[in-house]
């Protein structure tokens, strides 16, 4: 809706005298919102836009693009873009009936182009966008997705969306053996490394534990964790008679990964947070 106002001027005998001001609102036939299905994400995770072009009057509208500059951000002397285009993934739908593909180029910026609105009726678009190494990744982040609806004579509409950096920690364990050949009554070491990629540390009241039942049953138990020896029963539990060994929940800690955007290239990398437990014993 756009407000406009006018006013009038009479002239007589060298005379001006000014109207009134009129104010009117011209309703605009054509509205458009822009939302992502989850407004979060992480470095290579998918968002899910959806466009919703809705139409109020009595004309239909033919041939409209949009155009989506998947969240372009100034960078130095020159741009970055944190987004790439899902190649196939868009769905364009009139009055909820799915239509064939329209138009793509996946650029930067994304078109897509060929788009029709009945009159009275509602166009849909949905596309996926894959974070990539621009993204920014810190809690303070986000990324500002802008996209312009133009073209069948109207004016442009325009249309953005602002997704975060997932907040909480994202682990993940691997598991090593030391020696891999061992004879019998020596001692067996396992490692697990657990690494955090998230950005915020996973604490005590996240629960962190690891289970494992060692075959060959292990017996004489060392356990550290990051080099600082166990207790067992205090930090751990292990079963001579099962092999069954369990950390205490809440005594595995791990930091928050850490995020740098390269000066030159403007990539961002992470630097995992990292936890090591290692548990020895005598086969």
């Amino acid at each position: 809706m756009a407000t406009f106002t006018n006013q009038a001027t009479l002239r007589y005998n060298g005379n001006i005298v000014n109207s009134n001001i009129t104010t009117g609102e011209l309703l605009e036939v054509l509205a458009a919102t822009k939302t992502a299905v989850i407004d979060t994400y992480n470095q290579g995770s998918d968002i899910t836009y959806v466009i919703q072009i809705v139409n109020s009057g009595a004309a239909a509208f033919t041939g409209l693009s949009i155009t989506d500059n998947l969240g372009e951000y100034a960078f130095g002397a020159g741009t970055l873009v944190p987004l790439d285009y899902v190649t196939g993934s868009v769905q364009y739908y009139v009055n909820g009936i799915l239509q064939p593909a329209p138009s793509v180029t996946a650029g930067p910026p994304l078109v897509i182009s060929g788009l029709n609105v009945p009159a009275n009726g509602v166009t849909t678009v949905i596309y996926v966008a894959r974070a990539n190494q621009y993204a920014p990744l810190d809690l303070a982040s986000l990324i500002t997705n802008t996209a312009v609806i133009n073209g069948g004579g109207v004016t442009p509409i325009t249309v953005t969306e602002t997704v975060t950096p997932e907040s909480g920690a994202r682990l993940t364990i691997a598991k090593s053996i030391s020696p891999a050949v061992i004879t019998e009554n020596s001692r067996l070491t396992y490692t697990f490394v657990i690494q955090n990629t998230g950005n915020t540390p996973a604490v005590a009241t996240d629960n962190v534990a690891i289970t494992d039942t060692f075959n060959p049953i292990l017996t004489d138990l060392s356990v550290t964790f990051n080099g600082v020896v166990w207790t067992e029963t205090v930090d751990y539990t292990y079963s001579e008679a099962t092999g069954a060994f369990a950390s205490v929940p809440g005594q595995i800690t791990i930091p928050a990964a850490t995020y740098t955007q390269d000066p030159v290239t403007g990539e961002w990398v992470v630097e995992p947070g990292v936890g090591v437990l290692t548990v020895t014993g005598t086969v």
